[in-house]
């Protein structure tokens, strides 16, 4: 039996098909609503939370592979709190109903947020052309001042390393953006909303992108092919400029593509000004500081491990571009 956590999500809308494919049972935790995903009719539903440690343990009886899933992302100052009781506490729940499940291998889906890279620094107002190279062996500065959301999946991947540290089986996977046709209300499929609503403006800077079904196969890879523990893998299937995404899903959609660039200096306004509005209406703000700087410095995040390790390659991310816009349209 294969245990998910956020099955309605992004990674676990195309992970729970993948393992349905294999013939694996499969149970998978679920909040508010049972999605409608391919092979959702096969799966056993659990209604719960994943802070909720007396759940999850029934939940993992029989069980032998954990996908914890389920997290947060979210930049607005609002969700500081939810971002720690979901990544945080809600990682540790399930690291703890693990370490109590004999015979349990997991496996985390962190972020590249977690590596320690684009911490805000003096820096990160006034842009370089120095790129930042990271992979699994970058250290988190705790001198930095990180992003609410990057902490808390820092942390996260601490509750990881202490249950390893205590006999647990587990990997985690550190995906950069990740890229597939989902709900465009919400996460990273926001950008192709972004780019069929035909908006003018767009930022400069790169953005690391990886194709979900390449997260996928080789989550699967690493964690029911694969003996390996106690190791991270980067999941990234390139870097390319903001505004080339934007075009390329413009264009594929049959839309105008972005043609104004947002001035640094702007950016830094915006978010100032956004920041207020929030905190004065409890409105969430269109910008904050962490997506205005967002690749604002260069930043390539070194897939090289996971390549070496699985035999696998990613998609181009002209083909995923492509993929996403057919499907979102159907």
């Amino acid at each position: 039996m294969i245990f998910v956590t956020g099955g309605s999500g992004l990674v676990g809308s195309f992970l729970i098909p993948a393992l349905v494919a294999r013939g694996l049972p499969v149970r998978a935790l679920y909040r508010k609503q049972i999605p409608v995903i391919e092979g959702a009719e096969v799966v056993e539903w659990v209604e719960g939370d994943v802070r909720d440690t007396s759940l999850l343990k029934g939940a993992l009886a029989g069980v032998t592979h954990v996908f914890h899933c389920a997290g947060l992302v979210s930049y607005a100052p609002q969700d500081e709190e939810a971002l720690l009781q979901v990544n945080v506490e809600g990682t540790a729940a399930v690291v703890d109903a693990c370490l109590e499940t004999i015979g349990v291998r997991l496996c985390q889906v962190s972020s590249v947020a977690a590596l320690g890279g684009g911490s805000e620094s003096a820096e990160e107002e006034h842009p370089t052309t120095t790129p930042q190279l990271l992979d699994e062996q970058s250290k988190w500065d705790l001198g930095a001042a990180h992003g609410a959301y990057a902490t808390s999946k820092y942390l996260a991947e601490l509750e990881v390393w202490r249950g390893v540290s205590e006999g647990l089986q587990a990997v985690m996977v550190n995906p950069s953006v990740i890229l597939g046709p989902a709900d465009w209300t919400r996460s990273s499929t926001r950008l192709f909303r972004y780019a069929w609503q035909q908006h003018l403006f767009y930022t400069d800077g790169n953005i690391n992108v990886v194709d979900v079904r390449d997260v996928v196969d080789m989550m699967l890879h690493l964690t029911l092919d694969s003996a390996t523990s106690g190791e991270r893998y980067v999941l990234n299937g390139g870097a390319m400029p903001l505004r080339n995404l934007l075009t390329q899903a413009a264009i594929c959609f049959g839309k105008k593509p972005p043609t104004v660039a947002v001035p640094h200096w702007a950016a830094e306004t915006i978010w100032r000004l956004e920041h207020v509005r929030s905190m004065l209406t409890g409105a969430r703000p269109l910008i904050t500081k962490d997506t205005a700087r967002a690749g604002r410095r260069p930043t390539i995040y070194l897939a090289d491990k996971v390549q070496a390790t699985t035999g696998k390659t990613f998609r181009p991310l002209p083909e995923t571009i492509e993929w996403c816009c057919k499907e979102l349209v159907k």
